[in-house]
């Protein structure tokens, strides 16, 4: 039986389900899906793409029980079973006794209109929904299974495998020579950075941080359920796509953002994703993945131009992508900022907005500092002023530890934000000199507010990394050593308890904005 004449028949077989349901049908270019109000049917269709192969109703139960699998990891109250389709064609029975002759996954219908990818198509994404999307992924990627060594996925080859295919589909759908200059412009660029970071993809895997990971995280494979956010529909279909490294799976879910202009979402979710797992080591991956995963967005758009009619949309769609993509290629003017101020002025709150609006990558000392020393963020260390964990000998080695993983982010490409106090002349020329080193420009953002507000912050904190006291910023005041004539040169002081205080900086910091993806 040829795939056409296969499929003709599976359709006739849900379509007379949908009668017998009353329900209503969503067709994919793999998939038809079976609404009946309370719950929803997977159907897959009998195809075979080469990367995916559902041409036997013995691979189709296969892979439904491997959807279920997969996606129960991260919604285990939405995916059901995998059921049996029981009778005849002409007279088909979701369930019941006999032999199958197809199988649907049985998962609860959720609201329509509710995707993330609508709601960004919308201009109503909140921030609410990027720090939900930060707990569940890097609770996932936390937890998930993690690669073997000598596993088959996740080699540098592999990565370059998935990266050139992309170009392979791309180039014969393409007519236009600047589209097809551009595509080779990049894969001129991806094969450069291949042979600069194959190394530290193949250290990677060793390392653990290929896994099992959902495979296709962007916004239109999440909803939101009585206002909570669920993620959906995990790659079954081809493990060597969702084996991948978890720096891959991050730039997925940010180029959609940037895809929808959302910018300072994109940022907030990967400095809050960096926070939650300390995976700045992957920031010198990210570049080529971002530029990878742009690219399978644009291969996607060009192969639904056979099935859409509208297919001027299409090609303008491949542009959007194809652009981010180039655009990602690109060299960033890099910066390396650090706060300077006591504990409850505000250097938290300023350096986390101004990494969100400039796309920088904030280091938060309090976190890093806990995780050097075997801690939770917002775990009690039980440390007291000069005990624990803030000793001299425990400052100096989370200020070079801090150094260290800046220098690692400026290699990357990334701007900087270090949002520790910085009282010391010492620990500030320590970074004045990475700034030197690395060949960027220096500034110290003074965080300046009363000492009332400074008290009554400090008071106020809960379910925080930081474990000042009053006490703590009493000694900070004391021992505080002030910035020096030299150092003024760089300083950019801003009272913190004004409400302008970010849009001020950012006067300061316009040439440091991300690309502009629309």
């Amino acid at each position: 039986m040829s795939h056409k004449t296969a499929q003709d028949s599976s359709l006739n077989l849900i379509q007379t389900l949908a009668e017998m349901t009353s329900g209503s049908l969503v067709e994919t270019h793999i998939s038809w899906v079976l609404l009946t109000g309370q719950f929803a049917y997977k159907i897959k269709k009998p195809v075979n793409f080469g990367f995916l192969d559902f041409s036997t109703l013995e691979k189709r139960h296969f892979y439904c029980n491997e959807e279920l699998r997969l996606n129960q990891r991260l919604t285990p109250d939405l995916y059901l079973a995998v059921i049996p389709i029981t009778g005849t064609p002409d007279a088909p029975k979701l369930g019941g006794e006999g032999v199958a002759i197809e199988y649907a996954v049985k998962m609860i219908q959720f609201p329509l209109g509710q995707l993330l990818s609508e709601c960004a198509q919308n201009r109503q994404l909140k921030t609410d929904h990027i720090d939900q999307l930060v707990d569940i992924v890097s609770h996932f990627h936390d937890t998930n299974a993690q690669m073997e060594e000598n596993a088959q996925f996740g080699d540098s080859a592999d990565i370059r495998h998935w990266f050139t295919e992309n170009f392979d589909h791309i180039r014969p759908l393409l007519n236009r020579d600047l589209q097809k200059q551009q595509l080779m412009d990049i894969q001129q660029w991806a094969n450069n950075e291949w042979q600069k970071l194959a190394g530290l993809m193949q250290q990677r895997k060793q390392q653990g941080y290929v896994r099992e990971c959902h495979g296709d995280l962007h916004l239109g494979n999440m909803t939101l359920i009585n206002g909570k956010v669920t993620v959906f529909d995990c790659i079954e279909f081809n493990p060597m796509l969702r084996w991948i490294d978890v720096i891959s799976e991050v730039a997925f879910l940010i180029i959609d953002l940037l895809h929808f202009a959302y910018p300072q979402y994109a940022y907030r979710f990967l400095n809050r994703y960096l926070q939650h797992t300390g995976d700045y080591q992957g920031l010198a991956l990210l570049r080529y993945y971002l530029v990878y995963r742009a690219l399978v967005r644009a291969k996607v758009a060009l192969l639904h131009i056979k099935q859409q009619s509208d297919t001027k949309q299409t090609h303008c769609e491949y542009a959007v992508f194809a652009d981010l993509a180039e655009q990602m290629t690109l060299p960033r003017s890099s910066i390396l900022i650090i706060t300077h101020g006591y504990s409850g002025s505000g250097k938290t709150t300023l350096s986390s907005q101004l990494a969100e609006k400039i796309g920088a990558v904030q280091i938060r000392s309090d976190i890093e500092r806990k995780r050097l020393f075997g801690y939770r963020p917002n775990e009690e260390s039980g440390s007291g002023i000069n005990n624990g964990l803030y000793t001299q000998e425990a400052n100096l080695k989370t200020y070079l530890h801090l150094k260290e993983l800046a220098q690692g982010i400026l290699e990357a490409g990334f701007p900087v934000i270090i949002d520790a106090a910085f009282l010391k002349s010492a620990q500030r020329e320590l970074f004045r000199r990475l700034a030197t080193d690395c060949g960027v420009r220096f500034h110290i953002i003074n965080c300046q507010a009363s000492n009332e507000a400074l008290c009554q912050r400090i008071k106020q904190r809960q379910d925080d990394a930081s474990e000042a006291t009053a006490a703590v910023l009493h000694r900070q005041q004391q021992s505080a050593q002030s910035l020096s004539d030299q150092e003024q040169s760089a300083v950019i002081s801003i009272n913190t308890e004004k409400v302008t205080a970010v849009e001020n900086l950012l006067d300061k910091f316009n040439r440091y904005l991300p690309h502009k993806t629309r």
